[in-house]
């Protein structure tokens, strides 16, 4: 079966410093025509840490729209043209006082995607000590946590941790490491 949707016309709703939003005509695949609403992202980098003591390393920050702060993997956007490899090393830098050697590409996803095209990068940091030289951008505050295993399942079970690309990340730890 075809599922393809072609796009008809698109109307731009929001031009932003890194998302732009349009209202889009789609022909359905039964021939029949459909709006859609489409967040356009660059994409984005988050980093899975792990200390020497088998620890792994969070940040806690504000998220405007969850109203709440959320307990995530280091993570940030794709500057334009930027490696993602370098973007996860990068934020693991700016947003916790922790470097890595290196890292390795554990998986890509769509964080929302029925409604967003942002493809989220999952890497696993090597090599990770303390060190990071580099500051947050100033318009973000983080708090650095480290969680055992023990730690983090418990917060898993308590619903503590409600942060998609971070599910993922932790799963892979505990089921991998």
């Amino acid at each position: 079966m075809d599922l393809t949707e072609t796009k008809l016309s698109s109307e731009p709703i929001y031009q932003g410093s890194f998302v732009t939003i349009s209202r889009d005509s789609v022909r359905l695949p039964n021939g029949n025509e459909s709006s859609r609403i489409v967040i356009r992202h660059p994409g984005a980098a988050c980093v899975l840490a792990v200390t020497d003591d088998d620890c792994v390393v969070l940040v806690r920050q504000w998220r405007y729209a969850a109203d709440r702060a959320v307990l995530e993997l280091p993570a940030g956007k794709l500057d334009a043209g930027e490696d993602p490899a370098v973007c996860a090393l990068r934020e693991l830098g700016e947003e916790t006082p922790y470097t890595a050697d290196s890292v390795k590409l554990l998986h890509t996803f769509y964080t929302a995607v029925g409604f967003c095209d942002e493809k989220m990068y999952l890497y696993q940091a090597q090599g990770v000590r303390l060190g990071s030289t580099l500051s947050p951008d100033e318009d973000e505050f983080t708090e650095t946590v480290l969680m055992s295993r023990e730690e983090v399942k418990a917060a898993l079970a308590n619903n503590q941790i409600e942060d998609g690309k971070t599910l993922a990340g932790l799963q892979y730890w505990l089921l991998n490491s």
